[in-house]
């Protein structure tokens, strides 16, 4: 192992790119040495070997204006926490393959699961796009799982299935809400449809001032969505294979904590249209206006004209039509 190995001169420990079981193999070809991966994984820790997996530390370096955007998002969400006013942090969880596929992590129980040697999204039964709206100020959530592409469309209508089914009703007076998203994917600051589907189907259709401020390029993490209520889902059901939407529906309801996190979760079985495009002519018709600092990142939208609403409340309708509820 002496050209293998490598180590840290200042703590003395040592690693190598052998695996255990690539050693024990070399042991038993070349010395008649017979041991189990496991003895060598044992011994390898005695001779002051590291296990270690890869640390995400590379940046690719950060936005120049990463520190007055975080300042501007404090200042946003102390000025809508004092006035009672909602705050929701708003993303989309990582796609999962609906079936009998491997899920990471491990389960007390007598046997374990058999699950498919290959995850080919070929032979899954759908493919699972969780949008979660997490509530910062109440610790509530609401999950919306679609089959369809996750596009500013689906986000949009997921956020206007939390207003409709929490939001209104926790909020009765407030007349403006905050949303914190990631600067890219499909509640990024850049796509023009996002911003065309807010003003038609919330703020017109109920009359609401939606405030967006955007997370830095590479700031995903600071996001409250990601780790207040992500990572708990993952947590409830790591190790058990998600062999249906309904399997998925109900470990997200029944997520909690000890802090007292709520979710509910909701199935959208529409078809979402991907690459819809916004003229300008139509996107100078919205009623957006950029804040004074960092507006790219940082934006209001208003309610527009009442033909906006009417056509606004069709929608609202449509979504508790084809919404389905665990």
């Amino acid at each position: 192992m002496e050209y293998d190995t490598a180590g840290d001169p200042i703590t003395g420990r040592k690693w190598t790119r052998q695996t255990p079981a690539k050693i024990a193999r070399l042991l038993e070809r070349r010395l008649d040495i017979r041991v189990s991966a496991a003895t060598v994984r044992r011994l390898l820790d005695e001779l002051d070997y590291s296990l270690k997996a890869n640390n995400k530390a590379l940046s690719a370096g950060s936005h120049p204006d990463r520190d007055k955007q975080f300042d501007i998002i404090k200042r946003l969400r102390e000025n809508f926490s004092a006035t009672g006013d909602p705050i929701i942090s708003v993303d989309t969880k990582k796609k999962e393959l609906i079936g009998l596929f491997k899920n990471n992590g491990r389960v007390w129980c007598d046997e374990a699961t058999k699950v498919k040697d290959h995850d080919f999204r070929s032979e899954a039964l759908g493919i699972a796009s969780p949008y979660g709206i997490y509530d910062v100020g109440l610790n509530k959530g609401v999950v919306v799982i679609g089959k369809s592409a996750d596009t500013p469309e689906f986000a949009v209508n997921a956020i206007t299935t939390w207003w409709q089914s929490s939001g209104k009703h926790q909020y009765p007076r407030s007349k403006r809400v905050l949303i914190l998203a990631d600067s890219g994917g499909s509640n990024g600051a850049r796509p023009r449809a996002f911003k065309k589907f807010l003003q038609h189907r919330l703020a017109d259709g109920h009359g609401l001032e939606i405030s967006v401020s955007h997370y830095p390029t590479g700031a995903s993490k600071w996001n409250p969505v990601e780790h207040r209520m992500f990572s708990e889902i993952s947590k409830n059901w790591a190790g058990i294979p998600l062999e249906s939407f309904d399997i998925m529906l109900n470990f997200i309801n029944d997520t909690d904590t000890e802090t007292g996190l709520q979710i509910k979760a909701y199935f959208d079985e529409r078809e979402y249209a991907k690459g819809i495009k916004v003229p300008d002519k139509e996107f100078k018709s919205l009623n957006i206006s950029k804040n004074k600092e960092l507006g790219n990142w940082n934006y209001t939208i208003k309610p527009s004209c009442p033909t906006a609403k009417a056509e606004a409340m069709r929608w609202e309708e449509l979504l508790k039509c084809e919404l389905i509820s665990d």
